[in-house]
């Protein structure tokens, strides 16, 4: 019998795994037949330590050190650059305050993105202290400590049923049943729908699609240092890729858990905002894709154990934020299951809580 079963192979189990398999045995279950297949597989991840609610700065500003020095890091230089149009005053203004970022004329801004329309372009805000992280690094890098301490990574396993005996979590997928004392509930998307299925009461998660698209670098330009640029208001982003640039709408559809695909309709909306600020068209889409953001009812991450049933732990509600957090919140995961002090404030650990829905 396991001590630890995690429900969920993306980045939220796959962390919190590592940090328990020095506390116990762990096997993780992941539905798909690869580690992050859904939200985490398709994040277009950054770290930017003030992005976020005040308790997920908390989790960000927890993980820096982790993330920029742990198995030599995974973090490498973007940057952030704010564009606001004419009528985007005040929404720019509200981001430039939110997020520490200073102004740059029209004239800075050109020599680092040659092709911002001069028309167009009315405000920028500029913040160099925003990082990309090498998505699938970390999530192996977790992985690999689950294994080097003796856990089990199961892929191809979609958990159907859930039964507690007085001892032990009983977790059924089509293959086989594995068992546990203590249960995380990392599901993703399907959190409130792992816990039905465990006869716990649902916390009200809801997942919202965000689409993304792929196109040529443009121009022919080399866009390598080219910082992340998103509207005011998160309206739509764009962001160096493997030599392109990904652009999305930022939109947040609130929806059912599913394996996610982008809505024609959507990106283009969301290209043509982007489009409304630079001086080459987009001409061509080489390929895209959507995900789900999955957010409590408060919006902030959910961490701890059930209230009612303690054995019954959430590592739930990451939203945009599960890479950037996962090296603090896997930290406080393996800190309260032990019994340990967390290094995060306790008012911290209470807006985490599950119990604030109670």
């Amino acid at each position: 019998m396991n001590d630890f079963l995690v429900i969920g192979g993306g980045i939220a189990g796959v962390s919190a795994a590592a940090r328990l398999s020095h506390l116990g045995k762990v096997t993780i279950l992941e539905a798909e037949d690869a580690l992050g297949y859904h939200t985490s597989g398709r994040s277009a991840a950054m770290f930017e330590e003030t992005y976020g609610s005040t308790s997920t700065v908390a989790l960000n500003r927890a993980s820096r050190d982790y993330l920029a020095t742990a198995n030599e890091g995974v973090l490498s230089p973007r940057g952030l650059m704010l564009i606001g149009k004419h009528d985007d005053a005040d929404a720019f203004a509200n981001d430039m305050d939110a997020m520490a970022m200073e102004p740059m004329t029209f004239a800075e801004a050109l020599q680092i993105i040659p092709i911002l329309n001069p028309v167009a372009v009315k405000h920028i805000g500029y913040h160099k202290h925003a990082w990309d992280i090498d998505t699938n690094m970390l999530i192996q890098n977790f992985a690999r400590e689950v294994r080097a301490n003796g856990g089990t990574i199961q892929t191809g396993q979609r958990v159907n049923k859930i039964s507690k005996t007085s001892a032990e979590w009983r977790a059924t997928t089509d293959k086989q049943e594995f068992s546990g004392k203590t249960l995380i509930n990392a599901a993703g998307s399907w959190v409130d729908q792992t816990a039905v299925l465990a006869g716990i009461r649902p916390l009200g998660f809801t997942p919202f699609r965000r689409s993304v698209a792929r196109i040529p670098a443009p121009g022919g330009l080399d866009i390598s240092g080219w910082p992340l640029m998103f509207g005011p208001g998160e309206t739509w982003y764009a962001k160096p890729d493997a030599g392109k640039l990904i652009v999305s709408p930022a939109e947040e559809d609130p929806t059912e858990p599913h394996d996610a695909w982008a809505e024609d309709l959507v990106l283009a909306e969301g290209i043509a905002r982007y489009e409304g600020v630079v001086t080459e068209p987009v001409t061509r889409l080489e390929n895209s894709w959507a995900g789900l953001r999955t957010f409590s009812p408060d919006r902030s991450l959910v961490i701890g154990p059930d209230p009612v049933e303690p054995s019954f732990f959430w590592v739930a509600g990451q939203g945009g934020y599960g890479f950037q957090t996962s090296a603090g919140a896997s930290r406080l995961v393996a800190d309260l299951i032990a019994g340990n002090q967390s290094e995060l404030d306790m008012s911290v650990v209470t807006a985490l809580s599950p119990a604030r829905f109670s």
